[in-house]
């Protein structure tokens, strides 16, 4: 197998499995996924990973725009579009029989103690995400405390985040973050 179907196999069997656990979304198998691409496959650095989560954030579009930019990146558009199929295809598939199974049940106990059950860890997942993210984009005691600050503002007030990304920015600008 030549190296490049190899880097597309990796992909797809990689992102197919992810996909499986994505209670809440691309954003909860983030850390995995920065795992796999930074620590086990070398195919990045966590600095590149977290620039292309923040284009594919910026960007109009959903979260798992991040999976075709690291395909991208990776395998050029070939890699981009087997890790959108991978990341999207197993998880659309569950969720639609998923949706079946529940909408059959709509009156049962069980129905709701799964659902009550999924918001906690879809949370916990999304949680472990952004720590993942702040370890490779914090790089100074400014960006620390920035992160830690906008956090704490985004839990606990109901601050519109476009403010924090200003703050955020202007802190760039001057050189504190």
């Amino acid at each position: 197998m030549s190296p490049t179907m190899h880097v597309l196999a990796e992909l797809a069997i990689r992102f197919s499995a992810l996909s499986l656990v994505a209670i809440g979304g691309i954003n909860a198998i983030l850390p995995e996924i920065h795992r796999v691409v930074v620590d086990v496959q070398g195919w990045m650095t966590s600095a590149e990973f977290a620039r292309l989560f923040a284009l594919a954030q910026i960007a109009p579009g959903p979260n798992a725009m991040v999976v075709a930019l690291i395909g991208w990146k990776v395998a050029g558009v070939a890699g981009a579009l087997v890790a959108m199929v991978a990341a999207c295809g197993p998880s659309s598939l569950a969720c639609y029989y998923a949706w079946r199974w529940a909408d059959r049940l709509q009156e049962s106990r069980w129905r709701a103690i799964v659902q009550r059950a999924l918001a906690p860890i879809a949370i916990g997942l999304i949680m472990a995400s952004g720590y993942t993210l702040a370890q490779g984009a914090d790089r100074s005691t400014g960006a620390v405390v920035l992160t830690i600050t906008a956090t704490a503002a985004l839990a606990f007030t109901r601050i519109n985040p476009v403010w924090l990304l200003g703050i955020a920015a202007l802190a760039g600008i001057a050189g504190i973050a």
